[in-house]
């Protein structure tokens, strides 16, 4: 079937475009009216062998349809309703949990041109575990996005009890507040998924599957934009992928994402800021032990909406196989013109993690392509 998320439309007599915006359009000619009619039959209902019969009235021969396919295959426009292997078929025959994950299936489909790609990596994340360390603004949302995209288990993890301030759309609630921070995100998570939760049954701790990736998104942002190396010890030892994200001030962050002996770690960051700055270890201990703090951190809803929401896009474009451009590389937001810029990490020779002068750390990096600024 022609994938039927690239809208599709005639740009004269001889020529088809598939897809309205430019990053995933493709322009097809020339087509004749033959080709063009043809088109139309491949909509989900036939197999090749029926198509061959049916396109003869076209005056289409059988080498013609094959080569019309291939060629409509290879410029990533064909899907195939049947593919992705058991795990796809079991979340077919969910038809409720299919429903409400259409879009994002339409979605992927645009961005993965193999004829079933998309719905193998749609059914890939029943079978994944995240843990997001931080039920604020921006991890109960973080938590509930990625268990809304279908990733099968979401942990949360957290302290103490919900505040008027922790409330946000898509995370907490007013039904939340008083109630155990973790206890009311994992409500949270459950109640965003499109699906029962996955049964434990795995090699991890505790009987669940592996973690896949860590989500760092402190309540207090400066866990995010300064991250303590020693917390992610057991993450570097243990190659478990992670990513920070927060809001600080006015400022929120994204990244990096550290992919173990692979990309800059939060010793490289600390080591690269001490370095440009010198004074940078002993202001970040003043913060750290609480002095001066405000009793609540800032975190402008919006800002926080918003990291949450990338946050959890490139939690799920690592999880679906693409390093996303976090990938050793922070972005950072700042208030009031909400401009995103990106700041590249280092991997440092002087810091334990192993990412430094990594080929396949150089190899993510050329992957992302050049660093670029955002303005929205």
């Amino acid at each position: 079937m022609l994938k039927p998320a690239l809208r599709r439309s005639w740009r004269d007599r001889g020529t088809v475009q598939f897809g309205a915006a430019p990053a995933h359009a493709v322009v097809v000619g020339p087509v004749d009216t033959a080709s063009g009619s043809f088109l139309d039959l491949l909509d989900g209902t036939r197999a090749l062998p029926l198509l061959r019969r049916e396109a003869g009235a076209y005056g289409l021969s059988p080498d013609q349809v094959d080569t019309l396919v291939e060629r409509l295959v290879a410029a990533g426009l064909v899907d195939d309703p049947t593919a992705g292997g058991p795990e796809a078929a079991a979340l077919r025959s969910r038809t409720a949990a299919l429903e409400r994950l259409r879009p994002d299936l339409a979605s992927l489909s645009v961005v993965h041109p193999e004829p079933g790609a998309a719905m193998e990596r749609l059914a890939a994340r029943r079978a994944l575990r995240v843990q997001v360390r931080g039920a604020g603004r921006v991890g109960a949302t973080v938590a509930s996005v990625l268990s809304a995209a279908g990733v099968g288990t979401v942990d949360v993890l957290d302290g103490g009890r919900a505040e008027p301030w922790d409330l946000a759309p898509g995370g907490l609630d007013a039904a939340c507040l008083g109630e155990r921070r973790d206890v009311a995100a994992r409500r949270a998570v459950r109640h965003a998924a499109p699906d029962r939760p996955v049964r434990a049954s795995g090699t991890a701790p505790g009987g669940g599957p592996p973690l896949s990736l860590v989500v760092c998104a402190p309540r207090d942002g400066l866990g995010a934009y300064a991250p303590d190396p020693a917390v992610a010890e057991d993450w570097l030892a243990s190659g478990t992928p992670h990513l920070y994200a927060g809001v600080i001030e006015g400022t929120g962050v994204v990244g990096p994402l550290v992919l173990p002996g692979v990309t800059a770690c939060a010793g490289c960051l600390a080591l690269g800021r001490q370095e440009r700055e010198p004074a940078w270890p002993r202001m970040l201990a003043q913060w750290r032990s609480g002095r001066a703090a405000s009793a609540v951190a800032p975190c402008d809803v919006a800002l926080g909406t918003a990291v949450a929401g990338l946050a959890a896009g490139h939690a799920l474009a690592l999880l679906d196989g693409d390093p996303p451009v976090s990938a050793g590389t922070r972005l950072e937001c700042v208030l009031p013109s909400m401009t995103w810029h990106s700041v590249p990490i280092t991997a440092r020779g002087d810091c334990g993690c192993g990412a430094a002068g990594n080929y396949e750390g150089e190899r993510v990096a050329a992957a992302r392509g050049p660093q670029v600024t955002m303005t929205g």
